[in-house]
């Protein structure tokens, strides 16, 4: 498995699960700190790496209306603080190319959206600034359709890739996760992750805005760490009731360390099985 290069920090190569984690989207600044502080405290405990996650915009929302966060110019100030206050890395979303720039001035990881994971340009222009890029598998791609976006981006010159897992659509307003995935995706020899709690959500499933069922994220994190993941994607949140994005998919903080112990605890033994896996 490669290492990615994460800021100072690199992750995949060593076994470890990292973490990237925080609310879904920019809400307001001293919500950010408060989740960002007590995440990076239990992944100090557990010893992994954490990279803090935010939104800055969430282009992709279900109404005209829906609450997108700062924006580019006021998010990158907002993310910035944090990296430097905690001393973390932090990881967004962009959406068109003209981000690009600005967002990588300060982010170290720059993530490509599930539904924009085909979009070549954007996708080869993230991959150009060097930066690590974190391309979430769209909802309609199978797990081997991924080579290709691998390969957008190693034409760039760039092996700082992370490829994550975050369901697939089932009918309706639904989605399901594949553990076959993980293995799959591996083999393109780069870190996978697993998103935890989009893979619960049930996207439009409230009209105009997506629902979840965030009583399932402990059952896939778990399933998913038993699949030989390298990291795990979550949105938390100390109040998810009040979220004003994806509150209803979104887990607590205090949930949080629990269900990493577990995952850590079967991870483990799932590296030590991987040789077994193979054909």
């Amino acid at each position: 498995m490669k290492n990615v290069v994460i800021g100072n920090k690199s992750v995949g190569g060593d076994g470890k699960l990292f973490v990237m984690a925080g609310p879904c989207v920019i809400e307001n600044p001293d919500r950010c700190l408060l989740i960002g502080r007590e995440m990076k405290r239990i992944c100090n405990k557990l010893g992994l790496t954490y990279i803090f996650k935010a939104s800055f915009d969430k282009a992709n929302r279900s109404s005209y209306h829906s609450f997108r966060g700062p924006g580019l110019k006021e998010g990158m100030r907002i993310l910035g603080d944090i990296k430097k206050e905690l001393q973390i890395p932090v990881v967004s979303d962009i959406h068109s190319i003209e981000q690009i720039k600005p967002a990588a001035e300060v982010l170290d990881v720059l993530q490509i959206p599930a539904f924009l994971c085909r979009q070549t340009d954007l996708i080869y222009a993230a991959a150009q600034t060097g930066k690590a890029v974190n391309v979430k598998k769209g909802q309609f791609m199978a797990p081997g359709d991924m080579k290709n976006v691998v390969g957008k981006i190693e034409e760039a010159g760039n092996t700082n890739i992370i490829l994550t897992e975050r369901g697939f659509s089932l009918g309706y307003n639904n989605l399901v996760v594949d553990m076959r995935s993980f293995p799959i995706m591996r083999r393109y020899g780069y870190p996978v992750v697993f998103d935890a709690t989009h893979s619960v959500q049930l996207p439009g499933g409230s009209g105009t805005k997506s629902s979840g069922q965030r009583q399932f994220i402990g059952n896939l994190a778990r399933a998913a760490a038993g699949s030989g993941i390298d990291g795990v994607f979550m949105e938390v949140h100390d109040n998810p009731k009040e979220a004003l994005c994806d509150g209803p998919n979104m887990l607590y903080l205090t949930q949080v360390e629990a269900v990493l112990q577990d995952m850590i605890a079967i991870n483990e033994i799932a590296k030590q099985s991987v040789e077994t896996d193979k054909e």
